[in-house]
């Protein structure tokens, strides 16, 4: 049942990806198609079952990763169960890639010292880049983490909020404090930050800083001008690592201004040591259903 899905749908997903057709046998597993494909049905099949045995959730997202593998010769390497994990998190759980996308990603944050990562919601490019940047300051490669978002409204006033300012832009920056509680818990952050270790704040605070030693990650970085964004890109110091985040289709700017992120990436094209990462509906792994609600908003403004 774990590798079939529910309804045969990963063994299906297998079958129309790959142009085979699976079949059970009292407890064997058949694989019927071109010795190619069926060759690489066969090793989608045995990771997955790999995977099973290491306490991993078997998902389409899963599924479809594997498939990319083979397409690219690339599963072999991946028949170590660590080759793929990203980090752990507090309760010891294995955060890990599960497309190739996310791959692609993560390599680049961890080669360059500026990526910028664009794809639609649920991609887990917030989530991946917070991970990496827990295990860069639990390595000691950096002193500190910072991470940072515009406050720009989404249809409602920021003004109308209760409380004073740190409390009207709290909402803002919950989604980098669900990333930070997941890696490290609540009680290991508000350690962190009490030490100044840890530092979220509106992406206004990052003004006239230098910020050396240090990851900086930038999220909803489509909200960002292109002031703004090139007065954040300027903050990195010596030593410093930088993550750029954001999603071209979700831009809450008036209707006049230009985002930053995408002036951003018109500029920096082509710099060494500054990789540009697209993810797609395919990288979606927040829920079968986002990808399809993704899939179905690219599809009216083609």
């Amino acid at each position: 049942m774990a590798l079939f899905g529910l309804n045969d749908r990963n063994i299906r997903l297998i079958e129309e990806e790959l142009s085979v057709r699976v079949h059970l046998r009292e407890n064997t597993l058949h694989v019927d198609g071109d010795k190619i494909n069926a060759e690489a049905a066969t090793q989608v099949i045995n990771r997955l079952l790999l995977a099973y045995e290491q306490g991993e959730l078997i998902d389409l997202a899963s599924v479809k990763y594997y498939i990319d593998m083979a397409y690219k010769g690339e599963l072999s390497s991946l028949d170590d169960p660590m080759s793929d994990t990203v980090a752990f998190n507090f309760k010891g759980k294995r955060i890990i890639n599960k497309t190739a996308g996310q791959r692609e990603y993560t390599n680049a944050i961890k080669n360059n010292p500026l990526t910028i990562a664009v794809g639609p919601a649920g991609t887990g490019k917030t989530f991946l880049a917070v991970a990496l940047a827990v295990i860069a300051l639990k390595n000691k490669e950096v002193d500190r983490l910072i991470l940072t978002r515009p406050a720009v409204e989404a249809g409602e006033k920021l003004g109308f909020l209760p409380g004073d300012m740190s409390q009207k832009v709290d909402p803002y920056l919950r989604p980098l404090y669900d990333a930070l509680f997941e890696m490290m818990g609540a009680e290991g952050y508000q350690r962190l930050v009490e030490r100044g270790m840890i530092e979220v704040a509106p992406l206004a605070f990052m003004r006239g800083r230098t910020l050396n030693n240090a990851f900086i990650i930038l999220d909803e970085a489509q909200n960002t001008t292109p002031e703004q964004m090139k007065m954040f890109l300027t903050r990195m110091g010596k030593y410093s690592r930088c993550v750029v985040t954001g999603d071209l289709t979700q831009i809450d700017l008036p209707t006049a201004r230009r985002s930053g992120l995408s002036d951003a990436i018109d500029v920096l094209k082509g710099i060494d040591d500054i990789k540009i990462v697209y993810l797609t509906q395919r990288d979606v792994v927040r829920n079968d259903l986002v990808q399809q609600i993704v899939q179905a908003y690219e599809k009216r403004t083609l």
